[in-house]
């Protein structure tokens, strides 16, 4: 069937393609925007339906709303001009085992378009299987240990089946807003090796799939999902981690006058910041910013936001310069800077995906980052964070200080530690070893259709048994 990203690809069998038939389809939206195009990957052409009666074969397919109307512009043997109603769907199809283009990237499946509000709607509905083997490229480097690539298999495929079937038009989006994927350019055979001899496996508590949330590192320690979130899961507790060899393990921000004036816009900058309540390992809860204009009272996500900070695992200094010493009044942070050290923006390898929050995280800014560090084992959990005062001086105000950020790990900090689960395999654990040091009680099982009977008639071939 030809070649993938160095990846071959074989005819299945007839026994194997009725298992294919049956796997879940997972619904990914792909692209949200006012025009697209699709285009066939070389001579033989997408199949699409919604055109008019029946399938027809054309080799490229532009797409815009204009007027009310979805305005299309159809290649094939020669180029045409249609028009439909904002109702239609077009389904576009292959049998190019190379995928469809949309736009810079290829996908497998069958991609859907459609209108929605203001724009246009692309959703890929595809196989689970296939869907994970580019999610696994995505979300870690595909030459990491193959059980840490295994541990993220079954984490963004219990995570995937979690959210099957959900009202709307798509199940999941293809950013870390769910858990991200970019088609067929991230498969290679390591991430096939992982989503293939983890084939059907998911973790389950209390016979229900659980939440199994990721991130890139802790900075030490993994967060109970009640001290980030309202809901406290049982097998989402705070671990001690194994990311200490991470380059995201501590790090600094700088912050300019100009910026902070920007993040805080309604009270014009920052005067002071102030801690009031810490997590158990450290993580802000709750922070009061004072500046020119007022006083904000900010959760510990929002700060971090706002700042495009990397965690709320961090303290703050305000400096004259970056070579000044802390301004009178701020306490010492507890973490020694980083800064040129493993940390290295625009270097090294772009490790894609893993250093924005998985599966539920924000989408922050993201830097290239080092993978070649050395690997160190131990680690101590940190202890909380104090509660910080941060105060400017008269002097200090008119020498526009600078803040300094100085914090541990990236992501919301809950469940699985990529990193940790790079560390952990390095030091010889296998897949279940790490999920289970993890996700505390969960069960790794196969997928059982009591779970969820929406799947039921897709998954006879996966087995009830326990273990």
């Amino acid at each position: 069937m030809g070649l993938v990203g160095g990846l071959t690809l074989t005819a299945l069998s007839p026994a194997a393609q009725v298992i294919a038939a049956q796997e879940p389809v997972i619904r990914v939206l792909v692209m949200e925007s006012a025009a697209l195009r699709i285009r066939a990957d070389a001579a033989q052409p997408l199949l699409v339906t919604g055109l008019g009666s029946g399938e027809q074969k054309i080799g490229a397919l532009s797409v815009r709303k204009q007027r009310g109307q979805l305005q299309l512009t159809v290649e094939g043997r020669s180029r045409r001009l249609a028009s439909l109603g904002l109702e239609r769907e077009l389904r576009v199809r292959s049998e190019d085992p190379r995928g469809i283009w949309l736009g810079r990237r290829r996908y497998r499946g069958e991609l859907r378009v459609r209108s929605v509000g203001g724009g246009l709607q692309v959703v890929n509905h595809l196989g689970v299987e296939d869907y994970l083997a580019s999610v696994v490229g995505s979300e870690m480097p595909e030459s990491w240990p193959l059980a840490a690539l295994q541990a993220q298999a079954v984490a963004a495929r219990t995570y995937a089946l979690s959210k099957h079937g959900k009202a709307g038009g798509f199940d999941v989006k293809a950013t870390v807003s769910s858990q991200v994927y970019r088609g067929v350019e991230s498969e290679t055979l390591n991430t096939r090796k992982a989503v293939e001899s983890t084939h059907s496996l998911v973790m389950v508590y209390g016979g229900k799939l659980i939440t199994a949330v990721f991130h890139s590192s802790s900075g030490g320690a993994t967060e109970a999902s009640g001290a980030v979130w309202r809901e406290h899961l049982p097998y989402l507790v705070s671990v001690p981690d194994h990311d200490q060899h991470s380059p995201v393990h501590q790090w600094d921000m700088w912050f300019e006058p100009h910026q902070l004036r920007v993040a805080f816009r309604e009270i014009g900058g920052v005067n002071s910041i102030n801690v009031l309540s810490t997590t158990g390992t450290g993580r802000i809860r709750q922070a009061r910013v004072q500046g020119p204009g007022g006083d904000l009272l900010l959760s510990g996500s929002e700060l971090r936001r706002r700042l495009g900070l990397k965690s709320t695992l961090v303290s703050f200094e305000m400096l004259a310069s970056k070579s000044a010493k802390p301004v009178s009044g701020v306490l010492p942070s507890r973490f020694p800077s980083t800064s040129g050290a493993n940390f290295l923006p625009g270097s090294g390898t772009a490790l894609i995906g893993s250093w924005r929050d998985g599966a539920t995280g924000e989408n922050l800014p993201i830097s290239s980052i080092n993978a070649n560090t050395s690997f160190q084992q131990g680690l101590t959990p940190p202890p909380p964070l104090p509660p910080l005062q941060v105060r400017l001086s008269r002097f200090s105000r008119r020498k526009q200080l600078l803040l300094l950020a100085k914090g541990q790990g990236f992501g919301h900090g809950v469940g699985m530690s990529q990193w940790g689960a790079h560390g952990l395999a390095q030091q010889g654990a296998d897949f279940r070893q790490i999920l289970n040091h993890y996700y505390r009680g969960a069960e790794i099982l196969p997928y059982r259709q009591q779970q969820d009977p929406s799947l039921a008639h897709q998954l006879p071939f996966l087995s009830a048994l326990r273990g």
